[in-house]
């Protein structure tokens, strides 16, 4: 009996483990389109895909947390919850062009504008609440060269 249980285990952990993996993939991919289309977010994408690379595979999040473009952005959000400015502009931005669609295209009644306008809004205050860490130095050296952005 115990041999069974042991190879269900097993079995579930990769099935578990490919579903991150698979799951970690697609928002690579969105993430990596984000970044041509500009009414699409970028880095919520990555910091998912980061998040499930760190639970199913661990070459590939170091692949993500190193690499020169984006590593900086997800290590500062790792690690202090930051949000650099030009990612809170952007998403600033997208909200605004996201909800001008939505109300240009749906032509909503009242209630459910202002319902979704009070989700926006509570998104642009998230945003605009995080920390700012600009300069951060490369993680293989332990030093966090960071200064707080808020403060220029």
């Amino acid at each position: 009996m115990k041999p069974l249980r042991k190879a269900a285990g097993k079995a579930a952990f990769s099935a578990k483990r490919a579903g991150l993996v698979a799951l970690g993939v697609l928002m690579l991919a969105l993430g990596i389109i984000g970044a041509f289309l500009p009414v699409m977010p970028t880095t919520i994408f990555l910091i998912l895909a980061a998040w499930c690379f760190g639970r199913s595979s661990p070459r590939i999040e170091a692949w993500m947390l190193n690499h020169p473009r984006f590593g900086p952005t997800l290590r500062d959000w790792r690690q202090y919850g930051a949000v650099p400015r030009k990612a809170k502009i952007a998403a600033w931005l997208g909200m605004a062009s996201g909800y001008g669609l939505f109300f240009a295209g749906a032509r909503p009644e009242p209630l459910p504008a202002v319902v979704v306008a009070a989700f926006v809004v509570a998104a642009a205050i998230y945003v605009t609440t995080r920390p700012e860490r600009l300069g951060t130095a490369s993680a293989a050296d332990g030093t966090d060269g960071a200064r707080d952005g808020q403060a220029e």
